[in-house]
């Protein structure tokens, strides 16, 4: 079945991530189009029709000459900026926690992951991992600048899906598996060759928690959390006590440890004597 989406970036429709083909529009500039594939004879994948509603879709203009995209070798030029245009989506997609909060303008995607490296950038020692990066025996690079590649790329697949929360009723299991194709069907955006299969070895990585560097994101991933609902808390005057209770005894390094308590008890100390409710008049 083809699906034109004028540039609804990609799709949360199907996840048979189909095939990317550009068709000239009768006026210019060209038009992103997507082809939705079944992922078996007669049928689709039936999760999916829950990831269209994950978030609005978004219409982008690719003003280029028609082109297919997904070719092998090193990025060209037109691959790269597809890619980047579809990391647009990272930066317009608000947190789905937020906005069942009902917090007004929430953060993005990319905001979250933003702060991220950011606080792999400042985040002090950590036993077995080296302020700069380093080749294991392995050949394989280590170090905090590889937790600030990994925090960049870890919620890369949302371009796509969406932010798949615990509320959207997706297993862990699936979600997992529909962020693994997204992440497919951003690298052949890509154009495949050295960088697409880094953000994959990144990705997976972190998704498999089966490194030092991995561990660490992970629990930057959950102080980014609780820092950005301790701050929802002071400016809305809401209770988010559920963020902080779903990341509690979590933390795997000392550091995400640390940073997570200094949190808690700047939260202790802004709510006081104050009354918890649902909604404090500002």
């Amino acid at each position: 079945m083809a699906v034109h989406l004028n540039r609804s970036l990609p799709t949360r429709s199907s996840l048979a991530f189909p095939h990317r083909i550009f068709h000239k529009a009768p006026a210019p500039p060209t038009l992103l189009s997507l082809r939705s594939q079944k992922l078996s004879s007669g049928s689709g994948d039936p999760l999916l029709s829950n990831v269209s509603s994950f978030g609005p879709r978004k219409s982008v203009n690719l003003d280029r000459p028609e082109a297919s995209i997904g070719s092998s070798g090193s990025s060209s030029s037109s691959s790269a900026i597809d890619f980047l245009t579809l990391c647009n989506q990272l930066k317009t997609t608000k947190r789905k926690g937020w906005i069942n909060q009902g917090i007004n303008g929430p953060e993005s995607i990319a905001d979250h992951m933003y702060r991220m490296a950011l606080m792999a950038l400042i985040a002090g020692d950590l036993h077995g991992a080296n302020r700069e990066s380093f080749m294991s025996g392995t050949g394989q690079e280590r170090g905090f600048f590889r937790c600030i590649k990994i925090a960049i790329v870890h919620d890369i697949a949302e371009a796509i899906v969406g932010d798949i929360t615990p509320s959207d009723g997706i297993p862990k299991e699936e979600k997992s598996r529909l962020e693994e194709a997204a992440l497919k069907e951003m690298c052949e955006v890509l154009g495949g060759g050295t960088r697409a299969e880094e953000i994959k070895e990144l990705w997976e990585e972190y998704e498999n928690n089966s490194s030092l560097e991995a561990n660490l994101v992970k629990d930057f991933d959950k102080v980014e959390l609780i820092l950005q609902a301790l701050e929802y808390e002071m400016e809305h005057g809401k209770v988010l006590d559920e963020f902080f209770l779903s990341v509690e005894g979590k933390f795997q390094t000392e550091i995400g440890k640390s940073w997570a308590a200094e949190i808690t008890s700047r939260r202790n100390s802004w709510w006081g004597n104050k009354p918890k409710t649902d909604q404090l008049a500002q």
